[in-house]
């Protein structure tokens, strides 16, 4: 069988589509292979098809192995058969025979073009789902696709590439519907043959900073930075900043003129709550500022990794949130595990002194904790910093 044309084509295929013409030719080879069994079940002996760029040629061999018996088995050929081809042969040779398939055009010709269309679609995503593994931590936009029961589905990139949104990733509350174009936060691209996947998510910390990063140039310059990210999707995120210049407000920077870029940032996540707060070395500071918009009067440190903030009695409800929600973000935030305690009941309690710490007993910055612990009125430990949720 001879078809220059063929060959031809394949490497148009591999200057176009960039794949290479030998995976083409062995993957082509082995289906014709199979091809040929299943249309020719009588046949009795391993097909082998060997393709031949340079000389555009594809020839059909049949293996199979000789054995001093009147009824061999499938790829078997007893010796007196076997000697009919080759006078020499005896038991355990392998006699290979080439042979021209006969009707064979019309099936080898489907088989050809599934083969090559198949090998297309798999090494352009092979390649797309390659560009995506730098992609991790990142924020893309997408439209929704396919919406079922649990999950959803988004195109991303070029359409050639499908986002799953696992229920655990979908925020409360938000409706996704096919045609819609979402912002997701791309948290782990899985390759594996037909197994391969690209998960995304709207839940992660990961897609507000990312959002504030697209929004406030200060941030993508480096002259802010988020140093932590703590939330609950729909309902509110405490972020704290810092900046690296003393001369730029990094709060303002981050509101934007007017709260014109946070108010961007919370019309995108559908009117959550965004707490923008000042990081600070000092953690027990850092502690009065996460309790944001509670007023704070004092933080004392308990032990090594556990404070108690005292409140204004009338800022006692709103310190500690509707079912623990701001106590328990700021202990997200902080990585500090946090009592939060009113004014009056702080000195029925007796318990001493509630100022701060003299600079001196200080917590340095680094034993500030990165492990998540519960605490007291529903406040409990650290979430997963932004870029690595």
């Amino acid at each position: 069988m001879v078809n220059k044309e063929f060959f031809s084509a394949l490497a148009d295929l591999e200057r176009e589509k960039g794949i290479s013409e030998e995976i083409f030719i062995e993957a082509l080879s082995n289906a014709l292979a199979s091809a040929y069994k299943k249309q020719f079940e009588g046949e009795s002996g391993n097909v082998e098809v060997r393709m031949n760029a340079e000389k555009g040629t594809i020839r059909f061999f049949l293996t199979r192995t000789v054995v001093d018996s009147e009824t061999p088995a499938e790829g078997e050929i007893s010796v007196d058969a076997a000697r009919e081809i080759k006078k020499s042969a005896k038991a355990g040779d392998v006699i290979t025979e080439e042979f021209v398939p006969k009707d064979f055009s019309r099936i080898a010709a489907q088989t050809a073009k599934q083969v090559v269309l198949q090998k297309i679609h798999e090494t352009e995503r092979d390649n797309t789902l390659s560009e995506f593994s730098d992609k991790e931590g990142e924020l893309m936009s997408g439209l929704v696709r396919k919406v079922d029961m649990r999950n959803v589905y988004i195109e991303l990139g070029k359409g050639q590439i499908e986002g799953l949104m696992l229920p655990q990733d979908q925020t409360p509350g938000e409706k996704y519907a096919t045609g819609d174009r979402v912002k997701v936060f791309v948290k782990k691209v899985k390759s594996g043959g037909r197994n391969a996947q690209v998960l995304v998510s709207r839940t992660a910390p990961g897609l507000v900073k990312r959002l504030f990063e697209e929004e406030v140039p200060e941030i993508k310059q480096g002259l802010v930075v988020i140093k932590a990210v703590s939330r609950e999707p729909g309902h509110r995120t405490k972020m704290a900043i810092a900046s690296s210049d003393p001369r730029i407000d990094a709060v303002g920077a981050c509101v934007g003129n007017k709260g014109a870029r946070v108010n961007a940032v919370v019309a995108e996540l559908g009117g959550e709550k965004i707490d923008i707060i000042l990081w600070s070395e000092n953690p027990l500071e850092f502690i009065a500022k996460a309790l944001s918009p509670a007023t704070v009067l004092s933080v004392t440190q308990l032990t090594e990794k556990s404070a108690v903030a005292v409140v204004p009695d009338d800022k006692l409800s709103l310190a500690i949130g509707r079912d623990g929600q701001n106590a328990r973000l700021a202990a997200r935030l902080t990585g500090w595990k946090i009592d939060v305690k009113s004014e009056s009941a702080a000195e029925k309690l007796n318990l001493g002194d509630y100022g701060a710490l003299p600079p001196e007993e200080m917590p340095a910055e680094e034993d500030i904790p990165a492990e998540e612990a519960p605490a007291e009125n529903g406040a409990d430990g650290p979430e997963t910093p932004a870029d690595e949720a």
